[in-house]
C-alpha cells in the first residue's frame, strides 16, 4: 500500500511563492521516482517535474524552468516542489506521483495523491 498526501496550496498573488509538499505514508518511498503534475479544468493532466530516486536526476516542464524546484528528503518520505514568480496560468490542482521508473507522461506513473489546489490571481 503506497499513500501520497500533497498539501500547501493555497491562493496567492501573481510573483508570490508557494511549497508544495507530498508525504507517502508508505514502506518503500526510497526506491520511487517521483513527479509532479497539474491538470487545471477542462484540460489534460500535464507533466511538472520529476526527481529519480536518489534526487540526483531532475526534469521540468519548459514553462516552469526557473521558476519551480524539485527536491526531496527520503528521510522523512517527502517530496517537494518549491514553486516561485508564479503566474494565473499556474492555477491548477497539482499532484504527486510515485513509480519505480522516472518518467514526463501521465502513463508513467502508477501511485497518485489526492491533488492540491494551487490559485494564482492577476
Amino acid at each position: 500500500q503506497v499513500q501520497l498526501v500533497e498539501s500547501g496550496g493555497g491562493l496567492v498573488q501573481a510573483g508570490g511563492s508557494l511549497r508544495l509538499s507530498c508525504a507517502s505514508s508508505g514502506p518503500t518511498f526510497g526506491w520511487f521516482n517521483m513527479g509532479w503534475f497539474r491538470q487545471a479544468p477542462g484540460k489534460e493532466r500535464e507533466f511538472v517535474a520529476a526527481i529519480s530516486w536518489k534526487g540526483g536526476t531532475t526534469y521540468y516542464l519548459d514553462s516552469v524552468k526557473g521558476r519551480f524546484t524539485i527536491s526531496r528528503d527520503n528521510a522523512k518520505n517527502t517530496v517537494y516542489l518549491q514553486m516561485n514568480m508564479l503566474k494565473p496560468e499556474d492555477t491548477a490542482v497539482y499532484y504527486c506521483a510515485a513509480d519505480s521508473k522516472i518518467g514526463t507522461k501521465v502513463d508513467d506513473y502508477d501511485y497518485w495523491g489526492q491533488g492540491t489546489q494551487v490559485t494564482v490571481s492577476s
